[in-house]
């Protein structure tokens, strides 16, 4: 990508699209596309098609999708599936016909079957199950994963695919709604203004997960749209998990929050493990820059001075 290169981010308000906003922007690059979704609704394949048109992309970052942790998938599977879906189609398909040079589409960690070998490899994707709690938004994210090989392969098309573990930072969405760190920071500051002496997790905390801080993300899928034309996918981690009962430890005292916390077993865990083999990344030269401890403390007086 040149600075004047005409860059769409598509989700460029998320959490991970607003990273890479800024990161591209700190790297010189002024000529980005950011259409809101009221400009451009991503379900509807003529207003896509019209955004291709009028604007003339050259490369693509595709992060606009709907996402959230376990409850908002129980809560919302039709629309978790139809709308990831219908985001992929229309923006694969009209990048592929608008003549984009590269597109970068992220895939999900939670695509994997539940239950597989550890460190998880590319290979991995539809040799088993999915893990049920998440199934419609795995399956759709699958389908955007399978859909931009595909084009690689039948059309040359330079869509790359790449896998982050479980992404945090400053914009997400922090409610009960949001991924498991947003989730657990709102939990443990609500209950430390309330003086609550207890607080509640989903699940028994012993699953595990990996983490990445998401300026590191963001910085890694710049350098995989610049140097990466491969079509195998490309995972994005810190190669480090971590147990569901020690990470809530860490963010309650990032939080400062000195209550009891009771892990509700009643309530579904998810996969019971996942990490990412990142070594290919690795040995292209990207590691990840902000440690867990680094990560949890800057999201957590962000989200602080967001609450003020």
């Amino acid at each position: 990508m040149d600075s004047d290169s005409r860059i769409l981010v598509a989700g460029h308000t998320g959490l991970i699209g607003s990273a890479v906003c800024r990161a591209l922007r700190r790297q010189g690059h002024d000529a980005l596309i950011l259409p809101t979704r009221q400009q451009c609704d991503l379900t509807d394949r003529a207003a896509v098609e019209d955004l291709f048109r009028c604007e003339r992309p050259q490369y693509v970052f595709l992060l606009a999708a709907m996402s959230g942790g376990i409850k908002r998938n129980a809560t919302f599977p039709a629309e978790m599936i139809r709308t990831n879906l219908a985001i992929a189609t229309n923006v694969i398909d009209a990048a592929h016909r608008g003549g984009v040079e590269k597109l970068l589409f992220p895939g999900s960690a939670c695509a994997y079957p539940r239950l597989c070998p550890m460190p998880i490899q590319p290979g991995a994707l539809l040799s088993g199950p999915l893990e049920p709690t998440n199934e419609p938004f795995a399956v759709a994210k699958i389908a955007g994963m399978r859909m931009c090989q595909a084009y690689h392969r039948q059309y040359g098309a330079r869509f790359i695919v790449v896998v982050p573990a479980t992404v945090y930072g400053p914009g997400d969405h922090f409610d009960e709604n949001g991924h498991v760190v947003a989730a657990l920071i709102a939990r443990f500051h609500g209950a430390k203004l309330r003086g609550e002496s207890e607080a509640v997790v989903w699940g028994s905390g012993r699953p595990r997960r990996e983490f990445i801080y998401v300026d590191d993300v963001a910085e890694a899928m710049i350098f995989l749209m610049n140097r990466y034309d491969g079509e195998e996918i490309v995972h994005i981690g810190s190669g480090r998990d971590i147990a569901i009962a020690d990470l809530a430890a860490q963010i309650a005292h990032a939080v400062g929050y000195s209550g009891r916390i009771i892990f509700d077993s009643s309530a579904p865990d998810g996969m019971p493990r996942r990490l990412l083999d990142s070594g290919p990344l690795t040995v292209m030269g990207v590691r990840p820059k902000v440690s867990l401890e680094e990560g949890l403390a800057a999201t957590c007086a962000w989200y602080e001075r967001s609450k003020s």
